[in-house]
């Protein structure tokens, strides 16, 4: 609790003077948190001040208001969005963040029931919830909470998520809830993605989803990877289930995707043990977690306890405690992209954070860097945003030295010395001097990456060796090696010279799409690439397409389709291609189109892969399995037709059982490739 005094020393006036201003701060972090998706403060500090509001109205309870956010659920309906009334109210959830605050709700359903109940417990999973509804087994309207009795139609953003069945194993006409999620993996690279164009990143994997899934642009969405858990039922008696656990396996049969650890607890030690477990295994979850959530397991028994205006009686969150540590920034470096945007970053004495040693952190923008404030000799708290990136909470200024210097925001590039701009309204500072040294380093090396061009042993040394010595400043230089010059490169003996220059010699074979995504065109990345190399099968014809047929292609998009025109057309690309033809890189689509897939066992499968592979490198094997029609995703689900685990195989190969979903191992499927 962080109110002034203690509440019992209060009086009527303070208690109601305190109470507006929590509520007036709460309704401002509330708009930004749940109808704008940026949010202004963390999680717990928002849970903090709710916390304290919800003590002042219940110790004074004529200074309650209806108008009071504790009244209240979720955010507003954005314009754009078509309105729609909830048939039951989508509550919100009540927190518990000690183990004597879970005794006590325990105590209080054990009371209202008159005996101890088991309860269902669900991982709490940091997303956006979402309700399906579907008629005869088709989906007819997905939509979001919102306040809680409307929500927004998004039906057509949530038809892009390929774990939202479109039709039900079953043709009955119910509906189910649960929560619209962005993995760990897809919302790094979405930030990536946001700061290399110069835009805000997300703050959060929430935020994240709820950005992607509330766009009016379908194309949006579907780009954003985004997954979904669905664990409520709205009417039980559809599929005759009599308790909180039948209910989601009855709906993982229907074909949604549900979560494997969901488990009955039968006390409050089990319910200890879980909450205890998953703690200290939610850094290696693909997904963000916040807490635990407890509900009645009998479904008899919910409807008995019903719910409060705002919360369900039945249920409960038990919120992890932020995950937090101290530290002091010893400098702050600016470090410039290739696509030329200059990056802040804080240098700090290493400290041991979610399981890893963290001694820098990502400030993303000048914008970020201003409102935080962070100075060097400050000491700052760190916390892992989406439980991956480690990203600075705030400064702790009690600690601020008294000599400490003012942020000073560079206006001249730190590599090449040209003056920096704001383009177009960006929040990001940018260099646009294309012979920006540091600039040229970044594309060379991303040209030669495992995802492009996939020069083994050219790594990013080698090319700022490279660089130095003026061997290398075009892609084509790279072709243009010789043995003599490979041989300046340190720890380069006749070996590694002969390997290297068979790497790069190999490049030049490669299929197209490793090509276009080598040039490091701004929003094309591993998929996409593939699916423009598909769509137009020679580098030619990428030069000669117009917007419009560039718009044509699906998750293209209007403004991609524009940007990518641009960079086909202009002389710089046609030179910086005609260079590559010189030195006879490949120009043309190798793999197989879809329908031109040979007959395998893997065409037209779904298909993960988990675990140490020996035989191949992660990024080979999918590539193979590509080329034979196989669609290759990152999770496991009920649509998953095959799991390829490998050595050391996690939380997948647990999943994948669960459902039943067939399980191979690498010799098994290296058989099956070459059947």
């Amino acid at each position: 609790m962080s109110l002034p005094k203690p509440i019992e020393k209060m009086n009527l006036t303070e208690a109601n003077e305190l109470a507006e201003q929590l509520r007036e701060k709460l309704d401002r972090w509330s708009e930004l948190y749940y109808t704008k998706d940026a949010p202004e403060v963390e999680d717990y500090v928002y849970d903090e001040n709710y916390a304290d509001l919800q003590a002042l109205e219940q110790a004074f309870p004529e200074i309650a208001s209806p108008d009071s956010i504790t009244q209240r659920v979720g955010g507003e309906v954005l314009a754009g969005f078509t309105k729609v009334t909830h048939t039951e109210p989508m509550l919100s959830m009540g927190d518990v963040f000690s183990k004597e605050e879970l005794a006590e709700f325990d105590q209080r359903i054990q009371k209202n029931v008159g005996h101890p109940v088991d309860y269902n417990v669900e991982l709490k999973i940091d997303g956006l919830a979402i309700s399906l509804v579907y008629e005869d087994g088709k989906l007819v309207q997905g939509s979001t909470r919102g306040d809680g009795n409307i929500g927004e139609d998004i039906t057509k953003n949530l038809k892009t998520i390929k774990s939202v069945p479109q039709t039900l194993s079953r043709p009955l006409s119910l509906e189910v809830r649960g929560e619209c999620y962005m993995p760990k993996a897809a919302f790094a690279k979405l930030n990536e993605q946001q700061s290399a164009a110069g835009k805000s990143v997300f703050a959060n994997p929430r935020n994240a989803a709820a950005g992607s899934l509330r766009q009016l642009n379908t194309q949006i969405t579907k780009a954003r990877e985004l997954d979904t858990f669905i664990y409520t039922l709205v009417e039980p008696e559809v599929l005759g289930v009599q308790t909180q656990h039948e209910a989601i396996q009855a709906m993982a049969e229907l074909g949604f995707n549900t979560n494997p650890t969901q488990t009955v607890c039968h006390s409050l030690d089990e319910v200890w043990d879980y909450i205890e477990r998953y703690e200290g295994q939610r850094d290696d979850l693909p997904y963000g977690i916040d807490g635990i959530v407890l509900k009645v397991n009998d479904l008899g028994l919910q409807a008995e306890l019903g719910h409060t205006v705002k919360v369900p009686r039945w249920e409960i969150a038990y919120k992890f405690p932020p995950e937090e540590e101290a530290t002091v920034v010893r400098d702050i470096e600016w470090s410039v992209g290739r696509t030329g945007v200059v990056t802040p970053t804080a240098v700090m004495d290493p400290v041991q954070l979610a399981g890893t040693t963290v001694s820098r952190a990502t400030l993303n923008n000048v914008d970020q860097l201003t409102a935080k404030d962070v100075r060097i000799g400050d000491t700052v708290l760190l916390h892992k945003a989406g439980d991956i990136i480690p990203e600075i909470t705030r400064v702790v200024l009690d600690k601020r030295p008294a000599d400490v210097a003012d942020l000073t925001i560079p206006d001249q590039c730190p590599s090449c010395g040209k003056e920096l701009v704001h383009l177009n309204g960006e929040v990001a500072l940018r260099c646009i001097n294309p012979d920006c040294p540091a600039q040229i380093v970044a594309r060379l090396e991303h040209f030669g990456s495992r995802n492009a061009m996939n020069i083994m042993g050219l790594g990013p040394k080698q090319i700022q060796q490279l660089y130095a010595k003026g061997f290398i400043h075009h892609f084509d230089d790279l072709y243009k090696l010789t043995a003599d010059q490979l041989s300046q490169l340190d720890g380069f003996k006749e070996k590694r010279v002969n390997n290297l220059l068979e790497a790069i010699d190999r490049s030049r074979q490669n299929s197209l799409e490793r090509l276009v995504n080598g040039l490091g065109i701004q929003g094309v990345g591993t998929k996409m690439a593939r699916t423009l190399a598909e769509a137009f099968g020679s580098m030619d014809r990428l030069m000669e397409a117009s917007v419009e047929e560039f718009d044509a292609v699906d998750t293209v998009g209007e403004t991609l389709a524009n940007n990518l025109a641009t960079f086909f057309q202009s002389e710089a690309a046609r030179n910086m291609i005609d260079e590559l033809k010189a030195v006879d890189v490949n120009m043309e689509y190798l793999g197989a189109q879809p329908s031109e897939a040979p007959e395998n066992y893997f065409n037209g499968k779904k298909v993960v892969l988990t675990g140490k592979l020996e035989h191949f490198t992660r990024n080979e094997l999918k590539e193979k399995l590509l080329n034979l029609g196989a669609d290759v995703a990152g999770s496991v689900s009920k649509k998953t037709d095959v799991l390829i685990a490998g050595a050391d195989a996690g939380s997948k190969l647990t999943k994948a059982q669960d459902l039943g979903v067939e399980v191979i191992d690498e010799a098994t499927a290296l058989e099956k490739l070459e059947q």
